[in-house]
């Protein structure tokens, strides 16, 4: 059987999706840096390499990352290219990745179109990846020079930035996953950022799931909380890197287009 030795739930995944769906899924990975305990969605191009975002790979090294298939295997990588501007990142791995998607021809969707991504969002460790559907609601400009994004309404959650967004039914690549909206007014976010940045005070020490300490103060624990459940609001209305911003940042390093 062509499943059999696939991890159950992937299997059970791959057998109630069709074709178009299952190359979506063989091509998109669970990201991980240990060295900082970031955790995101990457997807593979024709080219052989991976697309994540910059802020899932931030701080790390080529040789620090692991994805992980949804067969379960683990793939190690080379050399690593970004694009802090545009919150991009590309993944050489040491082994071939085979399977890649395209990237589609042309990304004048239609507001209103049903969209699609495929990926790890908070909480959730695969080996499969889950699918999140929504529809693309309208357009913002992110950064100075300007970078397009898609805004979508759809349940982004941390862990899905870098995955691939997609007209649904199609397995070719519109945009890259990047954020989702979780409002906050400036005042709110300062008393955050001064609690964080409080280091004295009755101290704490947490250990974490890799035996790894880390020293809080009382308001540096409080920071941790709020931030935690700011991470886990639910405000069903994300963004995506534009395809064409994707399709610049390859051309600038010489990646085939396919």
């Amino acid at each position: 059987m062509e499943f059999e030795s696939l991890p159950i739930s992937t299997q059970w995944l791959l057998d109630s999706i069709g074709e178009t769906s299952r190359s979506a899924i063989n091509a998109v990975y669970l990201v991980v840096c240990p060295n900082t305990q970031n955790k995101g969605t990457g997807f593979v191009l024709k080219s052989g390499l991976l697309v994540t975002n910059w802020h899932v790979v931030e701080h790390c090294k080529a040789e620090d990352v692991v994805a992980i298939s949804s067969k379960g295997k683990q793939h190690f990588f080379n050399r690593l290219i970004v694009d802090q501007h545009r919150d991009l990142a590309l993944l050489e791995p040491s082994t071939p990745l085979h399977g890649g998607l395209s990237i589609r021809h042309r990304f004048d969707i239609g507001i209103g179109a049903q969209v699609s991504t495929w990926g790890y969002p908070l909480g959730y460790d695969g080996p499969a990846p889950v699918l999140t559907m929504g529809y693309l609601s309208g357009f913002v400009s992110r950064e100075a020079p300007s970078v397009k994004h898609f805004v979508v309404n759809a349940a982004f959650n941390p862990g899905n930035s870098g995955g691939p967004l997609l007209v649904a039914g199609e397995d070719a690549v519109i945009g890259v996953v990047v954020s989702k909206h979780a409002p906050i007014s400036p005042w709110l976010l300062s008393i955050m950022k001064a609690l964080e940045n409080q280091r004295s005070g009755f101290m704490y020490t947490a250990t974490d799931s890799q035996g790894n300490t880390k020293a809080f103060t009382e308001a540096q624990l409080v920071a941790e909380v709020l931030w935690y459940f700011r991470k886990m609001t639910q405000v069903v209305l994300g963004e995506a890197i534009a395809g064409d911003e994707l399709v610049t940042f390859l051309t600038a390093n010489n990646i085939p287009i396919r």
